[in-house]
């Protein structure tokens, strides 16, 4: 028996500023309060509140994707919190997984450059410029995505230096780890 959800998705650039401490930490904000996505929607602050309690409350964890694909989980997601400014993202892309190697090799590159939500609408209404405001979402999951929708959600620097060249660092040297894997 399948069960039908009503599960939504909204997208959010990284960006050029990407933040990896560790070889394979990323932080930043999956989706940023009033802000109109390209979409037409709007999230409102506290918009994730009850989902992120009930989560907590149960144990449970906001999942870390790859392009949506439940199949594919890449990570987790050690911090989601609510701030002032968006629901921030703090977690680890696991380099034991192939995909999560190749989430490192890509954003290295910069060919991955997006964050988006995946969620069901809870509460929401709608203005008379059309545009979405979305008051309370059921958040299910944040994935590394090729195309994002909300060009300013941006995963930010650690202190004065851009995370990204210590990523291409690690994607290079995973490549050159699996050149030598391949040869013995």
């Amino acid at each position: 028996m399948s069960m039908e959800f009503d599960l939504e998705r909204k997208f959010c650039r990284i960006g050029g500023e990407v933040s990896v401490v560790d070889g394979s930490v990323i932080e930043g904000y999956a989706s940023l309060f009033g802000a109109c996505d390209q979409g037409g929607d709007v999230v409102a602050v506290g918009a994730y509140k009850a989902s992120l309690g009930a989560l907590a409350a149960r144990g449970g964890k906001v999942k870390m994707l790859w392009q949506h694909d439940p199949a594919q989980p890449i990570g987790v997601w050690d911090v989601v919190r609510e701030d002032a400014k968006g629901l921030y993202v703090k977690g680890r892309i696991l380099a034991d997984v192939d995909k999560g190697r190749e989430a490192i090799a890509l954003i290295g590159a910069g060919a991955i450059d997006g964050l988006s939500i995946g969620y069901r609408t809870k509460k929401a209404s709608k203005d008379a410029g059309g545009k979405r405001h979305l008051q309370e979402l059921e958040l299910w999951e944040v994935s590394l995505v090729t195309f994002p929708m909300l060009p300013e959600a941006r995963v930010g620097a650690k202190g004065e230096t851009s995370g990204a060249d210590a990523l291409r660092g690690l994607a290079a040297a995973l490549e050159d780890a699996r050149g030598l894997l391949m040869r013995g």
